[in-house]
């Protein structure tokens, strides 16, 4: 299925080139100006959607196709998700997203009566279910959920919906529920699979809030996950410009000021709101444009013309989607997006053209011969994402259409521009070495330039702020965190006084086929007699993975990469 899934991408790659976008935006990402993502999928980068619409009306909408009346059950309700997510993936090129989870899912619990042992063993069908790589090329479900942990503000005083129809209580009153629903669905997750693999999919996103409950012993086996293998993003509403109503916000606009940027909301990289989204994604190659300035207004008349042309390109794709939409080639997405079509004209209004870059700090050596850390890096990269910030403003107000600034992952990109670079221009600065080259994501420090947590977030906070899309600050650590207060504590230290909206713990971690979940990374397991090779899994960009899998830029950044170390004496108690 891989196979035939490469094939027919490549197909799908040559229609876009040569029959949709214009020579100038075919060259353009040819020759490495810039990076057109997804160009193996017809379909938008990533989306939301709305887990209270799907339990008001069931799964299905679809002429010809089997419907499933609106969930009566968890079991119900959880089998109509995975079915729904992998069956929209077919309709998205990347990530899906379910917001509010717990709030809406844990009512179930107390209408049927369930016991902790019979919870948990419904949330270990759903975590397996979503690990089965039955997805085109045979993987499993790209998928993010958000979790509120206590009734969700946008929901508390809202009736809930059991078999599609609203009952006598609300939300709010399901908080008990919502403790055992969390407790279980971490305990699934710190097992693993059967030999303590880790669930990759779905990505959970904890909202962090000024009065979180940190001595809840129900929500420990969070931060437990986060130092056995780092799956959560951690979202800050402590202390940044985001709230948690973010999530629901775009779907219940009737008009957007487009004299500002809105936030995508859904968390971190791959995260997205109830109904909204991203059409396509854009990178620009920064290094580039770096090494071919000679003056300041040079460097950003270049950066202009690459984002003019980006703009062009996403305004095609998104006509173009839609246009597919309109037709029937979507037609889940054309189900559950109908409620959009008919406040606002299109289906895909509510769904951000997206707009990122690679290679900031290679840009600037390049360029002024300081990298990203240096003062004048970090002032000049201020300078640069406040440009491409106004930039998008103008071309909403030009366009109609709403626009985002994000730290794409570049989790191919980064090598292959970095490539097409070195070949043209033999003496340009990347990262890497002369034979495998690849460029530093979006505006981060390179890989190996410190392994204090609190200065690399003090030359960070800023520049993550500027992002109205997806960005995550990682916190790669060498191995597991023994203490979960420590977690607790580090995590708690950063959102009061940092003001970056997301972040991960990620520890490296091996699997034996004999001895399971091993600490570190150990690519030949330390406890057998006999050589046993292990895997050994990171987080490539976004999500966790095993090391052996990554493409070989990638790869050779892991073996640059600087672990963070954890000093204690640093950290308050909460």
């Amino acid at each position: 299925q891989g196979l035939n899934h490469y094939g027919v991408s490549y197909i799908v790659k040559n229609y876009w080139l040569n029959k949709i976008y214009p020579k100038e935006i075919r060259e353009a990402n040819e020759g490495g100006d810039f990076h057109l993502h997804n160009l193996d999928t017809l379909g938008p980068y990533c989306a939301g959607w709305d887990l209270y619409d799907l339990l008001l009306k069931g799964f299905g909408g679809v002429p010809g196709k089997v419907a499933t009346a609106p969930a009566k059950h968890l079991r119900s309700a959880l089998g109509q998700a995975v079915n729904f997510i992998y069956t929209i993936q077919g309709e998205v090129a990347g990530a899906v997203a379910f917001s509010n989870f717990d709030t809406l899912l844990a009512p179930f619990i107390r209408y049927d009566n369930l016991n902790y042992q019979q919870v948990k063993q419904a949330l270990q069908e759903f975590m397996f279910n979503m690990a089965v790589p039955t997805r085109v090329g045979f993987q499993n479900p790209f998928s993010n959920i958000t979790l509120d942990l206590r009734p969700s503000p946008t929901f508390a005083k809202q009736p809930v919906i059991i078999g599609g129809k609203p009952q006598n209580e609300t939300y709010g009153e399901f908080g008990e529920e919502m403790k055992i629903f969390d407790k279980a669905l971490y305990e699934v997750m710190l097992e693993g699979d059967k030999n303590q693999r880790v669930f990759s999919f779905p990505i959970p996103t904890i909202n962090i809030t000024k009065d979180f409950p940190w001595q809840e012993p129900a929500f420990d086996g969070i931060f437990e996950a986060s130092a056995k293998y780092g799956i959560n993003y951690f979202a800050n509403y402590i202390n940044s410009e985001m709230k948690p109503e973010d999530t629901r916000s775009m779907c219940c606009r009737l008009r957007l000021d487009l004299r500002e940027l809105y936030n995508r909301g859904g968390g971190g990289l791959f995260g997205s709101g109830s109904n909204t989204g991203s059409i396509g994604v854009v990178t620009i190659n920064m290094p580039r444009v770096g090494y071919l300035s000679k003056t300041k207004k040079d460097f950003f008349e270049r950066l202009a013309k690459m984002m003019d042309l980006a703009k062009e390109s996403l305004e095609i794709k998104r006509k173009t989607i839609e246009n597919f939409i309109e037709k029937g080639l979507y037609p889940y997405s054309r189900f559950y997006l109908s409620g959009v079509k008919k406040m606002r004209g299109e289906y895909y209004a509510n769904h951000f053209s997206t707009i990122g870059l690679v290679g900031m700090n290679e840009a600037f050596l390049n360029f002024i011969g300081d990298n990203i850390a240096s003062k004048r890096g970090r002032r000049f990269a201020l300078e640069v994402l406040d440009f491409m910030r106004e930039r998008l403003v103008k071309y909403q107000k030009e366009t109609g259409n709403i626009y985002n600034l994000e730290a794409t992952p570049a989790e191919s990109t980064a090598y292959r521009l970095a490539q097409k670079d070195k070949e043209r221009y033999p003496d340009i600065i990347t990262a890497g070495t002369k034979k495998v080259p690849y460029y530093t994501n979006s505006t981060q420090l390179p890989v190996n330039y410190t392994d204090d947590i609190f200065e690399a977030l003090k030359l960070q906070d800023e520049c993550q702020c500027k992002y109205s899309g997806g960005t995550v600050l990682h916190l790669f650590l060498g191995e597991r965190v023994s203490d979960i207060q420590t977690v607790k504590s580090l995590i708690k230290k950063i959102f009061e006084n940092c003001k970056l909206p997301y972040i991960t713990s990620t520890p490296t971690f091996s699997i034996c086929p004999s001895h399971g979940y091993l600490e570190g990374e150990h690519f030949y397991c330390p406890k057998c007699t006999i050589k046993q090779p292990c895997e050994v899994y990171s987080r490539i960009v976004g999500y966790i993975r095993l090391v052996s899998q990554w493409n070989i830029g990638k790869q050779q950044e892991f073996k640059e990469r600087k672990v963070f170390k954890i000093r204690k004496p640093e950290l308050t108690k909460i």
